[in-house]
């Protein structure tokens, strides 16, 4: 079996995708991609992803990008990733919502927060603003149930765990969300849970 995951280690993007694969229980390989020295710039790298970005998921010559589009691909063509997904239109909705918000709040907030401290420069204070706007919408949503999407863990909590869990590696504190510190210890309790390394 081949199957490759291009990763940049301290990515949350990039972990998320191995947090499923582990979850799953599908072996791969790691290649890491240095975004610092511009690796993904690199004419190999652009020809498995033309954008420049990882993560990039090989999959027995299968080349996939964008780490929520792999996140579904995995759930959908692996067994026991059915259980990750919405039964019903209502269900698809709402983690379409929670995808959306990964890709805006999340990215620009938490995500950007951190990659500004770790590349040495100041904080934007918007990324700040977005961050404690998801954290409280995320910790309202979760006084209704114990997972994004109700009563089981799904794609939405593997696309939003990461970067969550790392928020104060941007100086973004969790105390003020005890529901989220609480979801965040869930996910971390689940079978086959891999933590990012830390930054």
């Amino acid at each position: 079996m081949s199957r490759r995951l291009y990763q940049f280690a301290i990515s949350g993007h990039c972990h998320r995708v191995a947090l499923m694969l582990a979850l799953l229980g599908l072996p791969y390989e790691r290649v890491e991609v240095d975004l610092f020295k511009r690796a993904q710039r690199e004419p190999g790298f652009l020809a498995l992803n033309p954008l420049g970005q990882v993560p990039v998921l090989d999959d027995e010559g299968q080349v996939l990008s964008d780490s929520n589009a792999i996140l579904l691909y995995l759930a959908m063509r692996y067994p026991g990733g059915q259980a990750w997904l919405p039964q019903d239109a209502l269900g698809w909705a709402r983690l379409q919502r929670w995808f959306s918000l990964a890709a805006s709040w999340l990215d620009e907030g938490p995500a950007t927060a951190r990659f500004a401290r770790l590349s040495g420069r100041e904080v934007p204070a918007q990324a700040v603003q977005l961050a404690e706007r998801l954290f409280g919408h995320m910790e309202q949503e979760l006084q209704r149930a114990d997972w994004l999407l109700g009563a089981a863990p799904s794609l939405a909590d593997v696309a939003l765990y990461t970067y969550t869990a790392h928020a104060p590696e941007g100086g973004i504190e969790l105390a003020p969300y005890p529901r989220l510190r609480a979801w965040l210890a869930r996910v971390e309790a689940l079978p086959g849970f891999v933590p990012m390394v830390a930054a």
